[in-house]
């Protein structure tokens, strides 16, 4: 059986008040729509974050219909979950009546998740298709107020499965998984109590992942996040975006391979003068309506760099400049870091400078507690 999976498409995004839905689409309706006709998969995952917002824009919504209508047309089976950023209620809604059309979406999570069955010459093939969770999600629907960590609460909602272990079993989920490598276009977390253990994983084939934008896998290579189809940040400009496929024959025999995507407009970032950056010889040939971000070394601020600079490059995105100004300046380089903390993080700093000393280990299992908590209840 062969698999597309897919994820965190987060239809509608702006990204530094740019809007991508053109992008999207071209990647969506040409790209990987070429790589289905190509490939000829049985089952296209999309393993959450569909949108990027709880109430997305109609142009975002018109989007997702075309997408999956042009897979329904190839009789392709389609398994969706929602993710953190998706409306669980939205995502689910007409699910029961577009099962007949092959569209299976997660349902707000009540405590039961049936398998959608798929058959090949080596038998079943059975997708667990479990939405983004908190632990209060799974607290309330199971009326166990034991469970407190992420991992607890996974454990708990894959337990009541009852996945038989003798069957080729697939799972699509939307966590961070504890060693993955985020960029800076996700959500951060709150002291790293978002964190999954992969062994609440074991009974599973394949664990088709979402909400880490970068792909890679997350402990051994089956239990896969297979990234977002568009950089959001540039943290992601040195990196290139693919698309997993899942090839199972037999229990224990899973091939994946990694297609490249090739977006509409690519996401660099480029540093030099003013001049250099403004010569011919230095942007002819070049994409100029890539998203850009320009570092630019000159000592002196350009006035209105910007507005130049978008004469020659329309879609320039972030401006910076590195000289001995902004080096020697260490307030600024103090803000940028701040920008790669965790609140808890963030919170051990402040109480070491009001303090003059570390919190100890009881403070520091008190205040990751209460954030949980305040995690929790946000929605």
């Amino acid at each position: 059986m062969k698999l597309m999976h897919l994820s965190d498409l987060h239809l509608g995004k702006r990204v530094n008040e740019f809007p991508m839905l053109e992008d999207q689409k071209y990647l969506l309706l040409g790209e990987i729509l070429s790589m289905v006709d190509e490939e000829q998969p049985d089952a296209v995952l999309i393993a959450g974050d569909v949108y990027d917002k709880p109430t997305p824009s109609a142009e975002a919504v018109q989007l997702l219909d075309d997408f999956l209508f042009q897979l329904t047309r190839r009789q392709v089976q389609i398994m969706m979950i929602s993710g953190n950023h998706d409306s669980a209620e939205r995502i689910a809604f007409g699910g029961r009546l577009m099962e007949h059309s092959g569209v299976h979406l997660s349902r707000v999570y009540n405590g039961k998740i049936e398998p959608v069955i798929l058959k090949d010459q080596w038998g079943e093939v059975r997708f667990y298709l479990l939405p983004f969770l908190k632990p209060v999600h799974v607290r309330s629907a199971l009326h166990d107020e034991q469970i407190g960590t992420y991992t607890e609460a996974l454990r708990a909602a894959i337990n009541g499965m009852q996945v038989d272990n003798t069957k080729r079993n697939v799972l699509l989920t939307h966590q961070f998984v504890t060693g993955a490598e985020k960029c800076d276009s996700e959500e951060v977390s709150v002291g790293g109590t978002d964190n999954v253990d992969t062994s609440v994983f074991e009974d599973f084939d394949y664990v088709a992942l979402g909400h880490i934008h970068m792909p890679q896998k997350a402990g051994r290579e089956t239990i896969r996040y297979c990234g977002s189809p568009l950089k959001y940040s540039f943290s992601e400009a040195k990196r290139d975006k693919t698309v997993t496929m899942v090839d199972m024959e037999e229990k224990g025999q899973i091939h994946l391979r990694m297609l490249p995507l090739h977006p509409l407009r690519d996401m660099r970032e480029i540093q030099g003068t003013y001049m250099e950056i403004t010569a011919k010889s230095f942007y002819e040939g070049t994409h100029t309506d890539d998203y850009l971000h320009i570092t630019l070394t000159d000592e002196e601020d350009v006035p209105n760099a910007m507005g130049k600079l978008r004469v020659i490059y329309p879609n320039l995105m972030k401006l910076d400049y590195d000289n001995q100004r902004t080096r020697n300046t260490t307030h600024l380089e103090e803000a940028a870091d701040v920008e790669h903390l965790s609140p808890m993080e963030l919170f051990a700093q402040f109480y070491e400078k009001q303090n003059n000393q570390p919190m100890n280990q009881e403070q520091e299992v008190y205040m990751r507690h209460m954030m949980e908590q305040i995690w929790e209840e946000e929605k």
